[in-house]
Formats: structure tokens, C-alpha cells, sequence
């Protein structure tokens, strides 16, 4: 019986669920063959530490996003990028001692820290097992790449990821696996849509945008609030899913111009979602900021992606990956949002050439892929 231990970070959602994604096929499929344990690092360190530095990230990413900016571009190189590695060969210290007591056979890491933890301590010979990195975003950072000598595996989303992991920071072409972030099996269940529709109150013979308004973030309130006023307004025979997330504001803000302009019955509103594989299937189009983890499922679902509001840092970079790419169209700082969404609609053959992209980049089996070939190593 091999045994795996995931680590993850729990700054943003991504790196929490492709570990999730990953433990759950493993437990799935490989029962018999392996246990596993998931562990968010920061957390096992020092509860405190894990809060404060969560809540930094947080508080700067809705009210200082160019300060995150800031630290993430400078973490790439120069004095804060020795600091970051620094304070995580610091902290390994304390991360050696879940490993000793488990013994893994294998680590899967989807954030640099607990990257950086492990290759330090494998360094030291304190460790001799296998790592995994798994990379959450579209563009690579040099925080990934910490004693990549010590790391086996690297899976990516693209190959763009992959040459630049090669050209820009020499790890072995052998290591890295074009697999795709790691996502949920439920994004390659088959639904029934009229289910859907009525589970969702909304008319199947309407089209249907499916909105995430920014979650806790709410970044770019006011640019959000014209776009949902916009949706309102000049698309009446459209339906709109909004999800607002924990922004209580942006709740009621969205209820607010609902019962202002009297649009119950095609404008629904949710705090939160279970199903959001259920309404991707069913959606046109999906406007969101570019987290890894929902535009890889935005990818997966083969449904064109509006970019509003991306976190300074990574989520910029993958918006940028993705309009180059043209899978995706962004709506940025000064740009009239009304005006890109009647384009968008005016014009439904840029949408189609965008889901005709998207099948190019799209990674169904990401997690199964992942998995298999780490289950055909250990």
C-alpha cells in the first residue's frame, strides 16, 4: 500500500481544489493501492501564520490589488524571491515532521511553498521520496521552480507552460506532462439539460450567460455593476445565472437592480452553487475573472470565457495567455463592456472560432491523466 500526501495552500481556490480533485480520483480508482492524506501547509506550520497571511493576501487583492502585483512580480526574482525561498526552507523544519511520521511514497504539491518545503528538504537527504508539482495557473513563476533538480514531475496546462519551463528555467523536457489543471469528474459527466433548466427555473428555448461576479474579491464593483445593469437591459431575451459568492455587497446590489427592473424571471441570483458543471453545460457564455481552476473548467466545457476584473499577478497573466490564444475575450480597465457584449452577440461566429480554439486546449481527463501516470511510477 503506497502512500501519497497532497499538499496545498489555501491562498485562492485553485490550489485547494486540484488537490481535492486529485485525492478524490485517487481514492476513487485506486483505493487498494494507495492511501492518501491532504494537508494544507501554511496551516500545519502555524495556524496563526495561515491566517494572517491568508488574510493579507485577501485584503490586498480587494483593496491594494497593484500592491499584490507588486510582491508577486518581485517574488519572481531579486531580494523578495530569496526572502520567500529563505522563510520556506525555514519552515520546512516543521513540515519534516508530518513526513517523518508518515513516510510518504509520494508528495503531489499544487503551491510553490510546499514545493519549496519539500525540495529543500529532499536536498538534505531527509526525505527520498517522489514529488509532483502541479502547476494551478497558464504562465509559469519562478517560485515553482526552487531546486526543480529535486522535483519529478511537473504537470502543466499548456504546452507554452512547458517551453518556458524548458528554455527559461532548464527543467528536463521528461518531466513535464501537458495534462491540464486538475478539475473535478464531474465536468465529464453527460447531463440532462431540461433537468437543468428546471431545476434553475429558466426557459430552454433562451440562451443562458452564466456570471460570477468576483466571489469575496468583488474587484471592480463598479465596472461589474454596469455589466449586470448592461445584461438587463440590452439582452431581454437573454437569461443570466449570476453568482455572487460570499460579497454580501455585491449580493445586494445585483438583488437591488433585479426588483428595480422587475427581471425575476430570467435574471437568477445565487450566493453560492453546487452546480456549476450542471450550468456550464447549459451556458453560451460565462463572464468571470481568469482563476486557473474556472477557466480550466470554462475550457472544459467548451464555453467561451469574458474576462472582467483579473487579480494583478497571476490571473492577469492568464487572461493574457488566453487573449493571445483567443479563447477568451476581455473587457479591461477603460473599455466599454456594453459595447464588447453587443459585439459579442452581434457577431455569434467569434464566438463559435473561440469554441473551435478551445478544443484545442480544452483537458477533459486532466486529473485521470495526472494520476495515472503517477500511479504507473510508484
Amino acid at each position: 500500500m503506497k502512500k501519497i500526501l497532497i499538499f496545498y495552500g489555501a491562498y485562492g481556490g485553485g490550489h485547494l481544489s486540484a488537490a481535492k480533485a486529485i485525492k478524490e480520483y485517487l481514492d476513487t480508482n485506486y483505493n487498494e493501492q494507495c492511501e492518501t492524506m491532504m494537508i494544507d501547509c501554511i496551516e500545519y506550520i502555524n495556524k496563526y501564520l495561515n491566517k494572517i497571511s491568508t488574510t493579507a493576501y485577501k485584503e490586498m487583492a480587494k483593496k491594494a490589488p497593484w500592491i499584490w502585483k507588486r510582491i508577486y512580480t518581485n517574488s519572481s526574482s531579486g531580494t523578495l524571491s530569496k526572502i520567500t525561498t529563505s522563510a520556506n526552507h525555514i519552515m520546512s523544519k516543521k513540515l519534516d515532521i508530518i513526513l517523518q511520521e508518515y513516510k510518504p511514497d509520494l508528495i503531489i504539491s499544487t503551491h510553490p511553498f510546499s514545493n519549496q518545503m519539500c525540495t529543500n528538504l529532499k536536498k538534505q537527504s531527509k526525505i527520498n521520496c517522489k514529488i509532483a508539482t502541479v502547476l494551478t495557473d497558464f504562465e509559469p513563476h519562478s517560485q515553482w521552480t526552487v531546486d526543480s533538480d529535486y522535483i519529478d514531475y511537473y504537470f502543466v496546462s499548456n504546452q507554452e507552460l512547458k517551453k518556458s519551463l524548458y528554455n527559461k528555467y532548464s527543467v528536463p523536457e521528461c518531466k513535464i506532462f501537458v495534462t491540464g489543471i486538475p478539475i473535478s469528474n464531474k465536468f465529464k459527466q453527460k447531463f440532462n439539460k431540461d433537468d437543468i433548466y428546471n431545476e434553475f427555473d429558466l426557459d430552454s428555448n433562451k440562451d443562458v450567460i452564466l456570471f460570477f461576479a468576483g466571489g469575496e474579491f468583488g474587484l471592480g464593483r463598479k465596472r461589474t455593476h454596469m455589466i449586470f445593469r448592461a445584461l438587463i437591459r440590452l439582452f431581454k431575451n437573454t437569461q443570466v445565472v449570476a453568482i455572487s459568492g460570499r460579497n454580501k455587497r455585491m449580493f445586494n446590489k445585483f438583488k437591488s437592480l433585479i426588483e428595480f427592473y422587475n427581471v425575476q424571471d430570467r435574471i437568477k441570483l445565487y450566493e453560492f452553487t453546487t452546480k456549476v458543471p450542471e450550468l456550464m453545460s447549459i451556458s453560451k457564455l460565462v463572464i468571470t475573472k481568469p482563476g486557473g481552476l474556472t477557466t480550466s473548467e470554462s475550457l472544459v466545457s467548451h464555453l467561451p470565457i469574458l474576462i472582467i476584473n483579473p487579480i494583478p499577478g497571476q490571473e492577469e497573466e492568464n487572461a493574457e495567455f488566453l487573449e493571445r490564444n483567443n479563447l477568451a475575450f476581455w473587457i479591461k480597465k477603460n473599455d466599454n463592456g456594453a459595447r464588447i457584449l453587443k459585439d459579442i452577440y452581434r457577431h455569434p461566429e467569434k464566438l463559435e472560432k473561440i469554441k473551435q480554439n478551445i478544443s484545442e486546449f480544452a483537458k477533459p481527463n486532466s486529473t485521470e491523466d495526472i494520476c495515472t501516470i503517477l500511479m504507473s511510477n510508484i
